[in-house]
C-alpha cells in the first residue's frame, strides 16, 4: 500500500485546516473568500516559510504554517557522525546567534558522558553565548524595523553587530559560522588584546542602544503598527510551548538562566524583562530590555573571569592540545582515535537546555556506548514559536503579518532542522 500523501491530498489537507472554525464548505470560501499564499519566496517571512492564509478582504480569517521548505536533515545527520564532527552544523541552526547553538550543544553532550569543564572555559563560554545574545537581537529588532518600515535602525543595528563579530573573528577565526567550543572546554583561550575590544564594545553599547529606542519609541507609525497588533496571551503562550522574549511578552517570567542555572549565571545579577501587554511591541521592549541586561552579565563575566586551562585534561574523551599530540605519543594515539571513531559515552540518555536568543534550545541524545548517538532529538525554538502563529494572526489584517512575522523572529534554519 503507498502511503506517501499525493500534492493534492496534501493541499485538501491544508484547505481543510484553513476551515477549520467555520461552517461554510470550502468552494463557498473560494467563491467569496481568497485563499492567498504567503511565501515560502517573500522577504517578510524570514526565511524559507509559507503561510496559506484565508482572506475576507483584508482581515485574516485562518492561517496555516507550512515548513520544510529547508530541511537538512540536521537530526539524522548527527547520528551519522561523531559528537566532536557535529558541531560546525550547531552553526547552522539559528545563524544569527551561532555562538549560543554551539554552547547549548556541548552541554549536552558533556552532560551525557560525564566531563566536568575547567571555569574559565565556562566563563567564556558565557561571554560568548550572551555576546551572540546580543547579535541576535540586534538582528532581530533591525529586521523587524525594516519589516514595518524604518531602515535607519537596520543599519545602526549591523554596525553594532559588525564589533561583536569582530571580536569573534579576533578569538574564533570566524566572523559568522564560529564553531568555537569544543567538547570539554573552547578551542582556544581568549587574549587581552580581544578583552580590551570587547570592554570598549559594552561601555559604548547603552548610548548605542538608546539611540535606537529614541528613534522607534518616539516614531508614531512604528508605534501604531505594533500596539495591540498580534495578541498572545499567556495561557495561549504556555499551550503552544512558546518561550523566549515571545513568552516573557505575554507576562510568563520564564528564562532558563534564572530557573534552571546552567553555566555560572546562578552567580551573575541581571533581571528577567516581562510585560503583560503580549502583542508585537511587547516583543520588541523585550528584546531592547534583554540587550542592555546581556550587556551587564558581559561585564560581569569580564571582571569574575578567573584564570586557567580553557579545555578539560581528559584526553579519552576531549581533544587534546596540539602541543602535546606533536610531543607525546599517548595523546597522539588518543587524538587519532576521538577523530576517526568518536568517543565512547556511556549507554544512556539526556536532554539539555538553554535559553537562546529566540527561546529554549534543547538537545536529547540517546547513547548506546558508541561513538555516535543513536537517537538525536533538536527542540528549536523557532519551530515551537511559529506553531503561535495561527493564533496570533487571526482577526488581523494582512497588512499586520508582515509585523507578526517579525515579532516572533522564527529563523528557518533551526525549524527546518
Amino acid at each position: 500500500m503507498d502511503n506517501r500523501i499525493h500534492k493534492e491530498e496534501f493541499d485538501s489537507k491544508i484547505l481543510k485546516a484553513l476551515m477549520a472554525d467555520t461552517d461554510i464548505s470550502i468552494d463557498d470560501a473560494l467563491e467569496n473568500e481568497m485563499i492567498l499564499n504567503m511565501g515560502p519566496q517573500h522577504p517578510a517571512t524570514h526565511g524559507v516559510l509559507r503561510l496559506l492564509l484565508r482572506l475576507d478582504g483584508e482581515t485574516v480569517m485562518a492561517c496555516v504554517p507550512e515548513l520544510g521548505y529547508l530541511h537538512r536533515g540536521y537530526e539524522k545527520l548527527a547520528e551519522n557522525m561523531s559528537y566532536m564532527e557535529f558541531i560546525p552544523h550547531t552553526d547552522r541552526l539559528d545563524y544569527t546567534s551561532t555562538m549560543c547553538n554551539n554552547v547549548a550543544y556541548v552541554l549536552a553532550v558533556e552532560k551525557l558522558a560525564g566531563i566536568d569543564v575547567p571555569k574559565r572555559a565556562q566563563y567564556i563560554r558565557m561571554l560568548m553565548a550572551e555576546l551572540s545574545r546580543i547579535a541576535g537581537h540586534l538582528i532581530a529588532i533591525g529586521t523587524f524595523a525594516m519589516d514595518v518600515g524604518a531602515l535607519t535602525v537596520l543599519l545602526w543595528a549591523f554596525r553594532e553587530r559588525e564589533k561583536i563579530q569582530e571580536f569573534f573573528d579576533m578569538v574564533a577565526g570566524a566572523r559568522f559560522t564560529t564553531s568555537y567550543t569544543r567538547i570539554g572546554g573552547v578551542a582556544a583561550d581568549v587574549t587581552e588584546e580581544a578583552i580590551a575590544v570587547i570592554k570598549n564594545f559594552v561601555d559604548n553599547f547603552d548610548p548605542a542602544v538608546d539611540e535606537i529606542e529614541k528613534i522607534l519609541n518616539t516614531n508614531r507609525i512604528f508605534i501604531d503598527r505594533l500596539e495591540g497588533i498580534g495578541y498572545l496571551s499567556r495561557e495561549d503562550a504556555i499551550r503552544l510551548g512558546v518561550t523566549g522574549p515571545s513568552l516573557r511578552a505575554s507576562g510568563v517570567e520564564h528564562d532558563l538562566r534564572r530557573s534552571n542555572p546552567y553555566l555560572f549565571y546562578d552567580e551573575m545579577d541581571f533581571k528577567i524583562p516581562v510585560y503583560t501587554e503580549g502583542d508585537c511591541l511587547a516583543r520588541y521592549f523585550v528584546r531592547i530590555e534583554e540587550l542592555r541586561e546581556s550587556a551587564k552579565i558581559v561585564r560581569q563575566v569580564l571582571q569574575k573571569m578567573p584564570q586557567g586551562d580553557v579545555r578539560a585534561n581528559s584526553p579519552k574523551k576531549v581533544l587534546p592540545y596540539k602541543t602535546e599530540i606533536y610531543t607525546k605519543m599517548e595523546e597522539l594515539i588518543h587524538d587519532f582515535m576521538l577523530v576517526n571513531f568518536g568517543m565512547n559515552p556511556p549507554v544512556g540518555e539526556v536532554f539539555s537546555a538553554v535559553e537562546n536568543p529566540k527561546g529554549e534550545l534543547g538537545f536529547y541524545i540517546v547513547s548506546r556506548g558508541q561513538g555516535s548517538p543513536w537517537r538525536f532529538k533538536i527542540r528549536s525554538p523557532s519551530f515551537c514559536n511559529v506553531q503561535a502563529l495561527p493564533v496570533i494572526i487571526k482577526g488581523c489584517m494582512i497588512s499586520d503579518v508582515v509585523a507578526i512575522i517579525g515579532s516572533i523572529d522564527p529563523v528557518m534554519g533551526e525549524a527546518d532542522k
